[in-house]
């Protein structure tokens, strides 16, 4: 029998295995930040542990960082006292840091694949569950808990047992104005928050064939919302051409001796998954969630489903919504677009398409926050940043932000964000704030209006 992508990655990283158990995995790359990693560093001190192989360690700083002024000292006491352990426990250990002000710097999952460190065939890791987002590139990227940090730090390797395989295929062409997010949103929709528990997804199917690399990494960012343990799109042509002449890519005919390997790891024709899903790609639409998981969701131009269920309750209860509710015509007062999701520069270009010549309503807050310095710098390279600042939107600095409630950059307690980001828990952009889930282009188009609109019948 075939072995699908996932089993070709994962067989190759097995150090060793424990009979009917667990297997020890070499971990290729450990992607830190400010937030999990602290703990780790002071396990390995108190053990009196050096760091094994720090030079597969990558570092950023960008869940504590401020979005405005970065180059004045940073307000937020625990933010400015992460970020400076962080230095700290790099320059320690001889760690590459792309802390602020840094050319490099962003959001971890966002500066991996631009700078060339994520590649086919690799395992990633990082104490971020949308670590996932790697997964785009036909690599094993998961996110992990402070305790496995420091086993990674002193061993690069982790003690796992081998997760289910599942494909999710979606077939056909999608319509005008269906962005990544909405196929996401829609999967999540459909399976429900832990219909990938236990597994490693695999998207296969003419819509992620066709999709560009930003694409494919939003998909596989959201995979971790439907409980999968991480998403996966084998490698390509247009995978190649993405990774080509980046800064830690492989040169000239190392390139290409890569390439060669790189295109084995396409799912035998006669492999068995677990579990298998498949969609029509013309039953896509726009979306937008309605409630306080991504699961709760719905096509733009629909309705909130009417159920009778205690939690299903409590979360519309949350969000001030109503069963039966339409939520076109919805007043927001508060616009994000940014993320480890959708804060790449595909993501900007589709807003600025939508808002050039426009200007957004009075009531709106809209904040534009790139993933990264470089993706910045395109913007403005490009001209966008015109074109959002003659709209009046509010071109911030890189980082997480209003992605979490862990920085400067909250919504206020009973306010409503239209987010391109990937979570929508209670309290996720700060206490009380009611999250709801969308494309870039759906969030520009609700800037302009000042309200939620059915973004189809101008796509028509």
């Amino acid at each position: 029998m075939g072995k699908t992508l996932f089993d070709k990655v994962w067989d190759k990283h097995v150090v060793d295995s424990v009979p009917d158990g667990p297997q020890i995995l070499y971990i290729d790359k450990h992607l830190i930040h400010e937030v999990t990693s602290p703990q780790a560093f002071n396990e390995l001190k108190k053990r009196n542990v050096s760091l094994f192989r720090p030079d597969q360690v990558v570092a950023t700083a960008d869940h504590n960082t401020p979005t405005v002024n970065q180059h004045l000292p940073i307000k937020d006491v625990l933010s400015r006292n992460q970020l400076a352990q962080l230095t700290k426990n790099c320059a320690e250990n001889d760690i590459e840091l792309y802390g602020l002000g840094h050319e490099n710097n962003g959001i971890i999952h966002v500066i991996a694949p631009e700078l060339g460190i994520t590649q086919p065939g690799m395992t990633l890791v990082c104490g971020d569950s949308h670590t996932s987002t790697h997964g785009a590139f036909g690599a094993i990227a998961f996110g992990i808990g402070t305790s496995q940090v420091a086993q990674v730090f002193a061993s690069q390797c982790l003690l796992l047992d081998k997760p289910k395989s599942m494909r999710i295929s979606v077939k056909g062409k999608l319509k005008k104005g269906v962005l990544a997010k909405d196929v996401a949103l829609y999967v999540i929709a459909k399976l429900g928050t832990d219909a990938g528990t236990g597994h490693f997804v695999e998207f296969a199917g003419d819509v992620f064939e066709n999709m560009t690399m930003e694409g494919r990494m939003t998909v596989c960012n959201m995979s971790i919302e439907m409980g999968a343990r991480g998403g996966m799109i084998a490698p390509d042509q247009i995978t190649y051409a993405y990774v080509k002449g980046r800064n830690f890519a492989p040169k000239d005919a190392d390139f290409d001796k890569k390439v060669a390997v790189w295109e084995r790891l396409k799912t035998d024709v006669d492999a068995a998954f677990d579990c298998e899903h498949t969609f029509d790609a013309s039953d896509i639409e726009p979306m937008i969630t309605y409630g306080t998981n991504p699961g709760m969701g719905m096509k733009i131009s629909e309705s909130i489903p009417t159920k009778n269920n205690a939690s299903f309750e409590k979360s519309l209860a949350y969000m001030g919504f109503k069963k039966g509710e339409s939520l076109i015509g919805k007043e927001v007062n508060y616009v994000f677009i940014g993320s480890c999701t959708n804060s790449r520069i595909e993501d900007f270009r589709v807003a600025a398409n939508y808002v050039k010549g426009k200007q957004k309503a009075v009531n709106i807050n809209a904040w534009l926050v790139p993933g990264s310095q470089r993706v910045a710098k395109q913007i403005k390279a490009e001209g966008l940043d015109s074109i959002f600042i003659e709209a009046g939107f509010e071109l911030r600095q890189p980082g997480c932000s209003a992605c979490l409630a862990m920085n400067d950059d909250k919504i206020p307690e009973g306010e409503y964000c239209v987010s391109t980001s990937n979570r929508n828990f209670e309290g996720r952009q700060g206490q009380g704030a009611k999250t709801l889930l969308v494309s870039p282009l759906v969030a520009a188009a609700t800037a302009i209006e000042g309200k939620i609109i059915d973004i189809t019948k101008q796509l028509n």
